[in-house]
């Protein structure tokens, strides 16, 4: 039943903050220090979660070598200026097959 508790509450503390997102007044919004973190903050988040599943495993850190040559594959393609899609699908190819060869 806890589980539900949690689920439900995530819920509705999605739901709120997206409610204030929205009731926020505009002269909020326009201030330049509101705009540079609204533009900031994607980028931090994208950054630490790719942080934790390129170098976390449960508790600890762990530096897989499918998973860096994935990160690495996916960083080239960036550089190559390739669609998000393709990056995902050279990354996660990468590593699966250096995990099929056993790497």
């Amino acid at each position: 039943m806890s589980v539900w508790i949690a689920v439900i509450a995530t819920g509705l503390g999605c739901y709120a903050l997206k409610l204030g997102g929205l009731l926020t007044p505009q002269s909020v919004l326009e201030d330049p220090r509101v705009r540079r973190f609204t533009e900031l903050v994607p980028v931090a988040l994208l950054t630490a979660l790719i942080a934790v599943q390129a170098l976390a495993d449960g508790r600890s850190l762990d530096f897989d070598a499918a998973r860096m040559a994935g990160l690495a594959a996916a960083v080239g393609a960036l550089l190559l200026r390739a669609p998000f899609l393709v990056v995902l699908v050279v990354a996660a190819g990468v590593a699966a097959g250096l995990r099929l060869l056993g790497v």
